[in-house]
């Protein structure tokens, strides 16, 4: 069997492009050194995430995922698999998107589907959930609210996704914020998300997040490495930096399914409005 040197990364980001190039590719550096053949950057980590979620700030810069800084990334990559979110242009609209690359170029991307508050005033939202195959194993990429609903992770579980990476610009409490990051709710919940997304498809997750302050948003760091049975092998807490855990993906899974496998015992017959939608009945409920 074979192991894999994985990592998440919490750090601050902003409007500074060539800036934000500059602390991917110390962090890309950094990563190397130690060994790690897959790296999470978080969501919005090319250009900054949005100042605030009440629909009116500015966004990034738009690039293309075929375009020169994209092509930058992966080359920076070079050996390694980076996943990386951004701005995404495309056919006249605005994604909020993650990149997956090596040196060889694109793996991977994924436009984030949920968008919370008013989000949606910037993005249009994507269609769907994808795994892919990256020579470090088959990946499954999310942007931060997508982990808050179970059928998307489920989703690349069922797709053979062996390893979940979650990158976020996800905050602290708007409404009732903690002094003490580490004790805010919106802090507890990143966490509670990043252990049941991984333990309910017993696959390994990575939870690459922002940290520092941007506009009104004060992000809560907390990126970390969760393997298949939900225990989180490796985190940053509430500071910045990167959290580094090693792991054989194939046997860890093997481990955790070997007698009780949630994907395996799934009776989907019981679940009809999933296969509906269940639209009718949130509605009638609420």
């Amino acid at each position: 069997m074979s192991t894999l040197r994985m990592a998440a990364v919490a750090a601050p980001f902003d409007r500074d492009l060539e800036g934000d190039f500059d602390r991917v590719a110390a962090l890309i550096a950094t990563a190397r050194a130690d060994g790690v053949g897959l790296l999470a950057l978080p969501e919005a980590c090319l250009g900054g995430y949005l100042a605030n979620l009440d629909g009116g700030a500015d966004g990034p810069p738009a690039l293309d995922v075929d375009g020169p800084e994209i092509k930058r990334l992966a080359a920076l990559a070079g050996d390694m698999v980076v996943a990386a979110g951004y701005c995404e242009h495309a056919d006249g609209r605005l994604y909020n998107s993650v990149v997956c690359v090596t040196g060889d170029g694109v793996l991977g991307n994924h436009r984030k589907v949920h968008q919370p508050l008013s989000e949606d005033a910037t993005y249009r939202a994507g269609d769907g959930f994808a795994a892919f195959d990256t020579p470090v194993g088959r990946l499954g990429m999310l942007i931060c609210y997508d982990k808050a609903f179970p059928e998307s992770a489920r989703s690349l579980a069922l797709d053979g996704a062996e390893i979940g990476v979650c990158v976020s610009a996800w905050p602290g409490s708007r409404t009732n914020p903690a002094a003490d990051l580490a004790q805010d709710r919106w802090k507890r919940r990143f966490d509670l998300f990043d252990q049941a997304r991984a333990l309910e498809n017993q696959i390994v997750w990575l939870s690459a997040n922002q940290s520092g302050v941007f506009g009104d948003l004060r992000f809560v760091a907390g990126a970390k490495v969760v393997d298949p049975g939900g225990e989180i092998l490796a985190g940053t807490g509430v500071a910045a930096g990167i959290a580094v855990a090693e792991l054989d993906v194939r046997q860890a899974l093997e481990t955790a399914r070997r007698s009780m496998g949630h994907l395996r015992d799934r009776r989907p017959a019981a679940y009809p409005a999933l296969a509906t939608g269940g639209e009718e009945l949130a509605a009638a409920r609420y």
